[in-house]
């Protein structure tokens, strides 16, 4: 994942490879259940948006940048700090939501409330 034209790494290219499918559903929920409802909703609105078969390769790349940050064992706010431990993880996932939000379905935002409330209630 890097530029070639001028040698440097995409954004989220770093994080990519936290990302696994496998990874996510094993340690989202419990995740999640610390880091609250604003941070779950962040997180399930792009995991449910790359579900989208007409998603660009650079949105992915965006959506799968900020969900590896998400679940990397090391940030810039370590998350067990309480207040602002996923503070951090709040701020890379709002603006990876903003930056593919036109490719986020009505759809998705309904799968990842409904995953949400049964995980939090």
């Amino acid at each position: 994942m890097s530029d070639s034209t001028s040698g440097t790494q995409a954004p989220g290219a770093a994080y990519a490879g936290h990302f696994s499918e496998r990874g996510f559903r094993s340690r989202a929920r419990g995740y999640l259940r610390r880091a609250g409802r604003e941070v779950g909703e962040k997180v399930l609105f792009l995991y449910y948006t790359l579900d989208e078969p007409e998603l660009p390769a650079w949105a992915r790349s965006v959506i799968y940048g900020a969900l590896g940050y998400f679940l990397a064992p090391w940030d810039a706010a370590p998350d067990f700090i309480p207040g602002v431990g996923y503070a951090d993880d709040l701020g890379v996932l709002t603006a990876a939501l903003a930056t593919v939000a036109v490719h986020v379905t009505p759809e998705a935002r309904r799968r990842a409330r409904e995953q949400l409330d049964r995980w939090l209630g």
